[in-house]
């Protein structure tokens, strides 16, 4: 894996490339980190890929956590704000490990509904990434994106090295299904995604090549 984020192509799935797609993890899987991980890729291009594990809960912090760190009362404590944030089961709301890259890192997948024009990336026409802490208050005010996942750190690819490791039977390849992406059952999502291009996690190998 490599520490930097490449440029990418925004938009539609660019042919050749698995922008706005997910990777699954193969049972040969040799890196521990990405054992049973569901990646879903924000960017591939000639340059390298990243992505957001999106399977995995960050330890020891919550999405109330989280934002005391970055110094935003969850509370809202004027009536005005108060009377519009739902508060959004905050302490149930699972923060993700989305990879071993820039760990304190944080970045959010979301629908198309909130976009910011200086931060907020297109990855397909469905779903867009922004970094920045701006989203994270707009989702405690109820303005933000209707549906979100957060992460801490991401996957990083170098030219090339992506490619070699589908050849080599390392991942999988899933299409796009909001319900993976965002859903809150976020331990089952591995075998819900292998049960998606009907794959029986029990007859998996290194010689199974990808689907």
């Amino acid at each position: 894996m490599v520490e930097s984020v490449p440029k990418g192509k925004t938009g539609p799935t660019v042919e050749g490339y698995l922008q706005g797609q997910f990777l699954i993890a193969m049972p040969t899987m040799g890196d521990p980190r990405f054992e049973r991980a569901l990646i879903y890729i924000c960017s591939h291009s000639e340059e390298g890929a990243m992505g957001l594990i999106v399977n995995k809960s960050a330890p020891g912090i919550t999405f109330n956590g989280l934002l005391a760190q970055v110094g935003i009362d969850p509370v809202l404590a004027t009536p005005k704000n108060r009377d519009m944030a739902p508060m959004l089961e905050a302490e149930e709301r699972p923060i993700l490990f989305g990879g071993p890259v820039e760990p304190g890192r944080g970045f959010v997948l979301h629908s198309q509904d909130y976009l910011s024009k200086d931060s907020s990336l297109t990855v397909s026409p469905e779903v867009a990434m922004t970094a920045t802490v701006d989203i994270l208050r707009a989702i405690v005010r109820g303005t933000g994106p209707s549906r979100s996942i957060v992460a801490l750190g991401y996957a990083g690819w170098g030219p090339g090295q992506l490619e070699m490791e589908i050849q080599e039977n390392g991942w999988l390849i899933c299409d796009m299904n909001e319900e993976l992406l965002y859903g809150p059952e976020v331990d089952t999502k591995y075998e819900r995604a292998l049960a998606t291009i009907g794959v029986d996690l029990s007859l998996l190998s290194g010689d199974a090549g990808h689907a």
